[in-house]
Order: C-alpha cells, then structure tokens, then sequence
C-alpha cells in the first residue's frame, strides 16, 4: 500500500508513550514515523510527576537514564512527601526519599531496598517529555512531523495507509506503514476508527489542577522541603507538588462530594487555605489544568494491523504518574513483538499477546488507583477540627491522622506492587508450569520466576546490573554451567532468533529463582523455566515466538 511517506511503523502522538515507543523502536532497528499536533519543541503541560521505577529500567536499557535523572529538581531538594494540616502548617507526617544526588547510594526511605537498577526519578513532565523529543529527533531511525493531524487509515493484509494533513499549510497527505499505533491520549482519534470504546466509571473524582508561581513560598515553609504535600485539615484538603524546587508549583483540590462542578469551588480560597496562607500572600496564576479523575479501559487494544496504547487504551486516576507509567510499559511490551515480526523471527500471531498481557495489567491498575483515590477521599471526610486544636486532645488527633497518612503516602508515592509486582497471567507465549505467581498489592511484591513475571533482578559479581547484561532479545540464564542447552540454543537458531546464554554464579540467587534455567523475553518478563533443557525445544521456542498454541513442554 504506497504513499507519500513509506516507514516500517507509524505512531500517532509525541507524548512521553509515543516517544519512547518510537525511541525502543529504533532501538530495535526499526524505522518510525511519528506524527504529533503540536509544534517542534513546544512545552507540554504539568501533568505527571514522576517516573516509575519500571520505566527508568526501560530509560537505562535505551540509554538515556542519566539524561533524565540529571534534570528536574535541584539535585540536593528532598524529595520527601509531607502531610500537614497546610503546607505551611502542622507537620504531621514524613516519607523520607532521597533527592535525586543521593538516589543511587541511600539506604533509608520506603523504596531503597528495591532490587531495581534505576530507582522512581521525581520529575515533572515539563522537564522530562523535552528529553525524550531531543532523543527521538536525534534518531536518524526516527521521522517526526510536527502540526500534523491524523485523519483517517485503510489497511490490509500487505500493510496499512494513513491519511493526514500538515495544520499550517493545509497539505494532504498519506503515510503508508506496516503497523499503526495511536498513543494520541484519552481523546484518541485512532481509538475511535477502530471502533474501540472505553468501558467503566466515567467519573470517580473531579480536580481543580493549577500551576502557580509563588517564590516566597519555600520560605514560609516550618521545616525542610519536601517534593509533595498532603493538606489535611476540616476545610479544604489537596495535594501540592513542587515543580522546580524554587518558585513553581502545582496544586491539587480534589473536589469534595456536591461539589459537582470545577467552577463549584472559588479557585483562589481553595489554593489559599491548601498552602496555608492568607489574603496577603502574593502567587501568580501560570496555567489551569482541571481533570475529571475515571476508571475505563478500552474494550479492544487492537483492529488486525493498528493498536492503542496507553491513555488511549486506559484511564484513571494519575497517582503516583501510573497512567503515563503504564502506557509506558504498554510501549515496551508492544515494541519487542513488533520489531520481532519485522526482522522475521516472529510470525504476525505474536501481537495478539499484547492485547492478552496488558488489557487484564490496565483493568488491575485502573482497580488499585480507583481504590487508592476513595481511601484517599475517606480519609479527606474524615479530618475532624480536632487536628488544628492545642493541647492533648490535637496531639493525639494529629498522632492519629499521622499515622493514616503516612501508610496511604507509602502506598501511593512508593507503589512497588505496581512496579515489579504485576505478572502475565494468560499470554499465549509464555509457557506456565502450573506454579501459581505470587500476589502482589499497589505498594508490596515478591520477586518470583514463576513464567509471566518480571525476572527478579540481582547485581552479578563483577557490578553489573542483570538487565544490563541481557540480549536485546530472548536471554537464557543458567544457574548451573553443566546444564546442556545447545538443544534450546540450536531451536532458537533455526527459527531466525539468537538466544545468548546468561551464567549467574552469584550468592543467593539459586534461592531467589528457584530453577536453575530461567528464560527471559525482551522486555525482562520470564517465558519459561525449568531445570533442565526441555525434550522438544523447538516445541519451546515455536510457542515464545507466537509460532503455535500452547503445547506440552516435556522436560
């Protein structure tokens, strides 16, 4: 299917989802067209806060984790996140995290103990999106075509075309492609010609979001920064994130029961008593970014040649940045099974796995941030006006609340369930072997090889992180280097994919994995494992790739 413009993939949107998609892409050896209305360079708006753990790994594997960690907040500003009764107000409690000069080597706070490589980076979307376009339009692989719209796509067995037009010069044109992705927001167009349809609660919270400028704030602080504030007290409640660490920050009112309008709530008395201050205090207003907080999940991720990808596949609430974070994931699942039929090892039939793996991940996420906002809305409604009182009867008000707050603080800001915890449960490439994955909430996991979850990650003997040693594709680990594999690596062989051989003689890892061959995919997630190479490998490795259906691994 000719036109103007000829590419291996056409992704629409330039948001944090599209640009990484475009950057694992190109990584891959795939070329990209990514199309985007805005301009070239133009800001993106304040919307998510932090990059997750998960998505920092999937930053390092690109190479361009110390770019991102090297911006955002001054390096030595506590990243902290604070419940007080106003911003400048009665602390009530702290999570300890550290700024982002002592990430890699602190030992205290909630989320040190990890076992990840990259650790969550604080950071706002202003700071972090323009990296990710310096990198994509630094790509010779990548085409970005800024003020171009989206408008329409046939497509086929051979491929797909999509027609578009430039906004400024009213130029149609077509993109001819082999596959088609929309990562073009909660308002996806791409959405919309599949014929998908967002399916849930339309509406669990709405948020008066307003980014101000107010350089006296930080010195009306009572004690050291902190990245995040809760404001607890009888009269307005809301979250306030520091931006630059100095002079701009964002404020979240999150609207109570009746208040069933953005405009219910005077915008000005509200920022006021979150912050704590008075008539006289001076901030300035930069941009007003109000969002109804949902709970829905794309009905079909995909039609044949064209996919959906994060806030086009799935919404929710945005705690803790998770609906950016998990149309990031979202991209690095999609990415390897693409590139995998492009280069020939991978029959077409490895991309209804993505659907299979992510749609039941959206639908568990969209569960937990639903569940976190109406705990959080509880805990709002019952702030009493004792917290505010002098006196035993406020000590022990505020001792109490404190308490609260700083377990749903932990729960929420440090999210290690919905970073490492998360397990493919009925893919059709990942070969099971009846061992149950372990359960894991919003904020707790255990690190498991059971086929479907994220391989545990270890630092090996000469310092080198696990996911820095794996192949860009399938990786088999080897606990034991008198265990033959030449059989596994022979299938993999004649099917077109190299399959390296990873050997781990590090301490303790025999007991954190549990088998002693540990097959590992691209995106890090384990596909199989045993301890002993398996009577029909071909059998294997048909299955991984998307080749057949599920048979019966002998081993």
């Amino acid at each position: 299917m000719p036109g103007d413009i000829n590419t291996s993939v056409l992704i629409v949107g330039a948001g944090p989802v599209g640009l990484t998609l475009a950057l694992d892409l190109a990584w891959r050896g795939i070329d990209v067209t990514v199309v985007e209305l805005r301009h070239a360079g133009e800001p993106p708006s304040v919307k998510c806060n932090q990059i997750s753990a998960r998505s920092m790994e999937i930053f390092r594997r690109l190479g361009i984790a110390g770019k991102l960690r090297d911006a955002g907040l001054p390096p030595d500003y506590p990243n902290d996140v604070v419940s007080a009764t106003s911003v400048t107000g009665i602390e009530l409690a702290r999570v300890s995290i550290p700024s982002r000069s002592e990430r890699y080597r602190a030992k205290v706070g909630p989320d040190t103990w990890w076992p990840t490589p990259e650790p969550t980076h604080r950071i706002n979307q202003k700071y972090f999106e323009p990296i990710l376009f310096a990198c994509a339009s630094a790509n010779p692989r990548i085409e970005i075509l800024n003020r171009v719209v989206f408008d329409d796509f046939v497509q086929d067995e051979r491929g797909m075309t999509a027609a578009i037009h430039d906004l400024n010069s009213g130029e149609k044109r077509s993109i001819a492609a082999s596959y088609l992705i929309g990562c073009d927001g909660a308002k996806s167009s791409v959405r919309k010609k599949i014929g998908a349809k967002l399916i849930g609660t339309a509406e669990v919270q709405r948020v008066q979001s307003t980014y101000i400028r107010a350089p006296d704030l930080i010195g009306r602080l009572p004690g050291k920064p902190a990245w995040m504030y809760f404001s607890l007290n009888p009269r307005r409640c809301g979250t306030t994130i520091a931006i630059d660490g100095g002079e701009t920050w964002q404020v979240h009112n999150t609207l109570n029961v009746g208040e069933d309008h953005f405009d219910s709530v005077d915008r000005d008395e509200a920022i006021r008593t979150i912050l704590g201050v008075g008539p006289d205090f001076r901030y300035e207003i930069i941009s007003k970014g109000d969002y109804i907080g949902r709970r829905l999940v794309a009905d079909s991720f995909r039609d044949r040649r064209v996919f959906i990808c994060g806030d086009a596949a799935h919404l929710w609430i945005p705690h803790a940045g998770y609906g950016m974070n998990a149309g990031i994931a979202d991209a690095a699942n999609l990415s390897w099974m693409i590139a995998g039929v492009l280069a020939g090892w991978a029959p077409p039939a490895i991309l209804d796995a993505y659907e299979a793996e992510r749609k039941p991940i959206a639908s568990q996420v969209a569960s937990f941030t639903e569940s976190s906002a109406r705990n959080a809305s509880a805990q709002r409604r019952g702030v009493s006006c004792e917290i505010e009182w002098p006196g035993r009867s406020g000590d022990e008000a505020r001792q109490r609340i404190g308490r609260e707050a700083y377990n749903h603080a932990v729960q929420r800001q440090c999210a290690g369930g919905l970073n490492f915890g998360y397990f493919y449960e009925e893919s059709p490439i990942i070969a099971y072997d009846g061992e149950r994955p372990p359960p894991y909430t919003m904020s707790d996991f255990t690190p498991s090889t059971v086929p479907g979850c994220r391989v545990p990650h270890v630092w090996l003997d000469d310092g080198q992180s696990l996911y820095d040693a794996l192949g860009q594709q399938y990786t088999l680990i080897r606990l034991d280097p008198a265990i033959g594999v030449d059989g596994i690596v022979s299938a993999a062989a004649r099917r077109g994919l190299h399959l390296p051989v990873l050997d781990i003689a590090t301490p303790d890892v025999h007991t954190l994995y549990a088998r002693k061959l540990v097959l590992v995919r691209p995106d890090q997630h384990v596909a199989w494992r045993s301890d002993v190479e398996p009577v029909n490998p071909a059998d294997l490795i048909d299955l991984i790739r998307g080749a057949c259906q599920r048979p019966t691994i002998r081993r």
